[in-house]
């Protein structure tokens, strides 16, 4: 079965410009090859405050998700800052595969921006 439980992701930033009447957005894209629905634990890292938890995502048993970082909550309704660098940890119940994704749209000419996260575990 392809996929892991645990993803890292290093670099995260949501700039708070936009152009054109689009946002500029991240989302944690996953792909999920099981045949049972995933439930996926996202913990957000700065470097100069202690981590958001809470943030919540489903992905159903052979679909896709790709979570929006300008929109997800976590419990208490806090939504991830704009304007400040910070790195995601993904964990989830069944194996995923997460992909990291930026769309910088604070020019006309737009950027897309996509990696693979890392992770070792299985």
């Amino acid at each position: 079965m392809l996929g892991k439980t645990e993803w890292a992701i290093g670099d995260g930033f949501m700039s708070a410009a936009s152009c054109g009447g689009y946002d500029s957005h991240e989302a944690v894209c996953v792909l999920n090859l099981s045949d049972k629905p995933a439930t996926i634990a996202i913990t957000v890292y700065f470097e100069d405050s202690e981590p958001l938890t809470g943030f919540t995502a489903h992905c159903g048993a052979a679909r896709t998700n790709h979570i929006r970082l300008d929109k997800i909550k976590n419990a208490d309704g806090v939504q991830i800052p704009k304007e400040k660098p910070y790195a995601l940890l993904v964990q989830s119940d069944v194996p995923i595969v997460v992909q990291h994704s930026r769309m910088d749209v604070t020019q006309a000419e737009m950027t897309l921006m996509s990696t693979i996260a890392y992770t070792t575990n299985g």
